[in-house]
């Protein structure tokens, strides 16, 4: 897991409610303001990284002057509004000092579950890490029901790891790692530094609830690890306040939990594209397309494609065929079957102009391809 963490390029990191708001009593600056120096370093050494952020109702309920969590919707989505100001304020600040630009993003659930929503959030988020800026990211509490009752932002992590296909998960959080029982209870629980996400014993281990401020618990981690594994990410589950945390992590030093990825990145994703979507339609490519995919892997063009079978949607995958019909490669769809049959033997160069918009120079991207 040292090794994976040193190679890693594109990572996500996830602060809980009790370490950004300091167990309820208001956003952290310094704690925070440490996160986004440790953030700001590693991308100025060219790593990609965002920032999935709890926080924002217990910001709220702290400058509304409540003690206590509230049970009503309504006031959760209340304290979710109020609390929200302060905590894109505080990372903004804190960001900008170090020289990084931020951008706050606020999903729900839903959002990655509809398949344009999930290629608009993929192609946001990627555009910004392009640019230099390091997204902050919460759960939208403000208009979300069941996500505040059921919900937690260690499983946002793990969707927004697989969504980037980022190489490793850093959760952060109050407790050193994961134990074999509770440690405030178990006088004999043995700390676990390493073992196979997705382990059934793990969640075992990690039964209980959650703090006074947050609604995970160890359990929402090690299943939120066993989610970001599905994607080839593996996870370290670590205490947020140990210090330089994030860049001691990169740097290979072995710290908190490590629950490892069984499945490599690149073969994690193959799998997923051949075997677990449906295929939606295909399309016929001529030679110098077929070529150009198998011998150099490039992405596929719409200049090379000579027919558009079936009714598909941006998102879906489809099969990519030779004149001759034999699939060569499935991927997913940058474009509608609809759109596709308009921008089929055209350049590239004219698809705003066809369209009047565009969704990329490709067909099919060369990261959402897989050969046959």
């Amino acid at each position: 897991m040292s090794e994976a963490l040193r190679q890693a390029r594109r990572i996500v990191v996830k602060v809980g409610s009790s370490l950004v708001t300091n167990e309820g009593r208001g956003v952290d600056a310094e704690a925070i303001g440490n996160w986004c120096r440790q953030m700001a370093t590693l991308a100025h050494q060219g790593l990609e990284v965002v920032m999935v952020s709890s926080g924002a109702i217990a910001e709220g309920m702290k400058r509304l002057g409540w003690t206590s969590r509230p049970t009503e919707l309504s006031e959760l989505q209340a304290a979710a509004a109020v609390g929200q100001m302060g905590l894109a304020q505080m990372y903004e600040s804190q960001l900008s000092r170090h020289g990084m630009g931020s951008a706050q993003v606020l999903l729900t659930h839903a959002d990655l579950a509809d398949r344009e929503r999930y290629l608009n959030a993929r192609s946001t988020l990627l555009t910004l890490l392009g640019l230099k800026v390091i997204p902050v990211i919460n759960e939208n509490d403000t208009v979300v029901n069941d996500e505040i009752k059921f919900g937690d932002n260690d499983t946002l992590g793990a969707l927004v790891a697989n969504l980037i296909e980022a190489d490793a998960l850093i959760i952060l959080t109050d407790q050193k790692g994961l134990y074999s029982a509770d440690p405030r209870k178990n006088p004999d629980a043995r700390f676990i530094d390493v073992a196979q996400a997705g382990d059934p014993a793990l969640e075992e281990m990690a039964g209980g609830a959650g703090s006074r401020v947050g609604t995970g618990g160890m359990i929402t981690k090690v299943l939120a690890a066993k989610r970001a594994a599905g994607s080839g990410a593996s996870t370290v589950i670590a205490w947020g306040r140990e210090p330089d945390v994030l860049l001691r992590l990169v740097a290979g030093e072995a710290i908190g939990t490590a629950l490892v990825a069984g499945t490599a990145k690149m073969a994690a994703r193959k799998q997923w594209i051949l075997d677990h979507l449906q295929i939606h339609g295909a399309v016929r490519i001529d030679a110098g397309a077929v070529a150009k995919l198998t011998q150099e892997g490039a992405s596929l063009l719409p200049i090379g494609v000579t027919t558009v079978d079936g009714d598909f949607q941006r998102g879906d995958v489809i099969a990519i065929c030779d004149a001759e019909g034999r699939e060569v490669a499935r991927g997913l769809a940058s474009y509608s079957s609809a759109e596709a049959r308009l921008i089929a033997r055209k350049p590239s160069s004219q698809i705003a102009g066809l369209l009047g918009y565009t969704h990329g120079t490709e067909l099919v991207h060369r990261d959402n391809l897989v050969l046959r």
